[in-house]
C-alpha cells in the first residue's frame, strides 16, 4: 500500500475500533525528497513480524471483546504516505489509535533505521500534533541507547515530543503491553526489553498481506528464522540490538510461513537471519522445506546470508542447494588483511575464500559479496586493485559495495563518540553510500568518487559476460536471474 486515503475498516460488528496503523517510513535523498519505488526490492520482515504480533492481538481481543483492533500496514517505499488523511480517519472512528513507525530492521516492535529516523521523526511530529500517540524504537533507537552513555540529540528531542519510545523486541506480549497503554491513555515514554531477548519458537511468525508481497519487484518476501551472532564486528550494530544469544524458530514455524505465502502465490524468500550457517536448527530447517515443496507441489527460490567458513559446516552446502538456494550473500567484505583485522573479522580467511565459493558454484547458484572500502589502510589505488584481484581470482557474480560507516549501535560508532571524532550530523547520510567521517589519505569526495569508480570497475559489459560466460559453463542455467541482478545493481 502506497498513498493511503483510508484506513482498513473494521468489519466484525464489535461496539468500538481502536485503530493501530503501522507505517514503513522510506528515507530522504540527497536533495531532501522522500524515496518512493514502482515496485520496492522487498517488504520489511521488520512489518512482517509486527504485523503478525499485532494480528495475534486482536484475534486474541486484548482489549476485550467489544473493542476490534484494526489494522493498516503500510509500506511507503511504494508512496508517499497522506498523514492528515489517516489522522481524520483516526478522528472519525472515536480517536483511538497508536501508530507504530516500522523500518528495514530485521526485528522488534519499530525497526527504523538511522538513515529512516528523519523521516520517521517528520510523520511522528504530525501525528503527535493531532494527539495521535506515536511509538518508535528499533535499530537506531536501541542500539544508541545501548552503546552511548547518554542519549543523542534526535532521541532526545523523540521524548520531549512526547514519542513513546520502544527499546528491544516485541515478542513474548509485549505489543500487547503497548496497545493496551495507548488504548487507555497511559502509553509509557519507554518500554525497555535490551536485558530479555525473547524466544522465537511458537512466537507469530512474519506475514505479509499479499497485496504488499505483489507489489515488490519480484514478488519477494522475507522471513527470520533466527536472531543473534556469535561474530563481534566492529562495524555491525545488530549483535548489539539482537545480541549475541541465538534464538530460532522451530521447522513448525517455518511450515506455517510457507504455507500460509504458498496460499498467496508466495514462493520466493530472503532468509534475513544474519548468518544463516550458524543457525543450529538449519538441517532439520532445510528438511522442512524440501519435505514441504514435495508435498505441496511448489519450488521455493531463498535468498539468504552466510559467513566465509560456511563450508565447513557439513552438509550445509548441499541441502540448501536442495531447499532452493538461489543466491547467496557472502560476507567477504575485504580481501586486505590490515583491513579485516581492523573490522574485526578474524573469522574471515582469505586463503578459503576460493574453495568456499567454488562449493557453492557447484550447485547452481548465484554468489554475492559484500565489499566495504574507506577503511583506514585503504586508498584509491589499493581499493581498486582489490576489485581487480576479485574479478581475476574469487568467483564470485555480484559485488554489493559500501563505504565504512559508523552505524549507531556498533562498537565504531561509539568508540568514535568517545574519542571525539567528527561525524556526520545528518543521518540521512549513513546508508553506506555517503562518506560520514573523515577518512586519514581521502577526502569524503575522492572516498566516494573512489566508490563510484569501484561500482563501475566490477560491472563492466566486459566483466559481466566473463561472469555469465563462467555461471554457464559451471552448469548453471539461471542466465535471466542473473541479467536481472546485473540490472538491479
Amino acid at each position: 500500500m502506497g498513498f493511503v486515503k483510508k484506513l482498513n475498516k473494521s468489519d466484525s460488528g464489535r461496539g468500538e475500533t481502536f485503530h493501530l496503523v503501522l507505517i514503513k517510513p522510506t528515507r530522504y535523498d540527497d536533495e531532501g525528497y522522500s524515496i518512493h519505488w514502482h515496485r520496492s526490492p522487498m517488504p520489511s520482515n521488520s512489518l512482517a513480524c509486527v504485523l503478525a504480533l499485532a494480528n495475534d492481538c486482536r484475534d486474541k481481543s486484548i482489549l476485550g471483546p467489544d473493542v476490534d483492533i484494526c489494522i493498516t500496514p503500510i509500506d511507503e517505499l511504494s508512496g508517499p504516505v497522506d498523514c492528515q488523511a489517516i489522522i481524520k480517519e483516526i478522528q472519525r472512528a472515536g480517536g483511538k489509535a497508536l501508530v507504530g513507525l516500522v523500518g528495514d530492521s530485521l526485528i522488534a516492535l519499530v525497526g527504523v533505521q538511522s538513515n529512516q529516523y528523519p523521516r520517521s521523526m517528520d510523520l511522528a511530529r504530525q501525528f503527535i500534533a493531532k494527539n495521535v500517540p506515536v511509538c518508535i524504537g528499533g535499530f537506531h533507537v536501541t542500539g544508541s541507547l545501548s552503546m552511548l552513555p547518554e542519549a543523542p540529540p534526535e532521541i532526545t528531542e523523540a521524548g520531549e515530543l512526547g514519542i513513546s519510545l520502544f527499546l528491544g523486541e516485541a515478542e513474548e506480549g509485549r505489543l500487547a503491553e503497548v496497545i493496551r497503554d495507548a488504548y487507555h491513555g497511559r502509553l509509557q515514554p519507554r518500554y525497555d526489553h535490551r536485558n530479555n531477548l525473547p524466544g522465537l519458537a511458537g512466537q507469530p511468525v512474519p506475514m505479509m498481506p499479499g497485496e504488499i508481497t505483489r507489489r515488490s519487484l519480484i514478488q519477494m518476501t522475507s522471513m527470520d528464522l533466527g536472531r543473534g551472532c556469535p561474530f563481534d564486528c566492529s562495524f555491525c550494530c545488530i549483535i548489539n540490538v539482537q545480541g549475541h544469544k541465538s534464538r530460532y524458530r522451530s521447522a513448525d514455524d517455518l511450515e506455517k510461513i510457507l504455507l500460509e505465502n504458498h496460499r498467496n502465490g508466495i514462493h520466493r524468500y530472503f532468509i534475513t537471519d544474519d548468518n544463516f550457517a550458524r543457525n543450529k536448527n538449519w538441517e532439520s530447517l532445510f528438511d522442512r522445506m524440501i519435505e514441504v515443496q514435495r508435498r505441496e507441489g511448489f519450488r521455493l527460490k531463498l535468498m539468504m546470508q552466510v559467513d566465509m567458513l560456511c563450508h565447513k559446516v557439513k552438509g550445509f552446502i548441499d541441502k540448501a542447494a536442495a531447499a532452493g538456494a538461489e543466491m547467496v550473500f557472502c560476507g567477504l567484505e575485504n580481501i586486505n588483511p590490515d583491513n579485516l583485522k581492523h573490522m574485526k573479522k578474524p573469522q574471515n580467511r582469505i586463503a578459503e575464500y576460493r574453495e568456499m565459493l567454488l562449493q557453492w558454484k557447484r550447485h547452481n547458484v548465484l554468489l554475492a559479496g559484500g565489499f566495504i572500502m574507506g577503511l583506514p589502510n585503504d586508498t584509491r589505488e589499493s581499493i581498486l586493485r582489490d576489485i581487480d584481484t576479485i574479478k581475476r581470482e574469487l568467483p564470485i557474480d555480484i559485488l554489493h559495495f559500501s563505504i565504512i560507516t559508523p552505524l549507531p549501535g556498533s562498537r565504531d560508532h561509539k568508540e568514535q563518540t568517545a574519542a571525539g571524532v567528527w561525524m556526520d550530523p545528518d543521518l540521512n547520510q549513513y546508508d553506506l553510500t555517503h562518506c560520514v567521517s573523515n577518512h586519514p589519505s581521502m577526502s569524503s569526495g575522492e572516498l566516494v568518487d573512489v566508490y563510484n569508480e569501484a561500482i563501475r570497475r566490477f560491472f563492466t559489459d566486459e566483466h559481466m559476460q566473463t561472469v555469465m560466460r563462467r555461471f554457464a559453463a559451471l552448469g548453471g542455467d539461471r542466465r535471466f536471474t542473473l541479467a536481472s541482478r546485473f540490472k538491479f545493481y
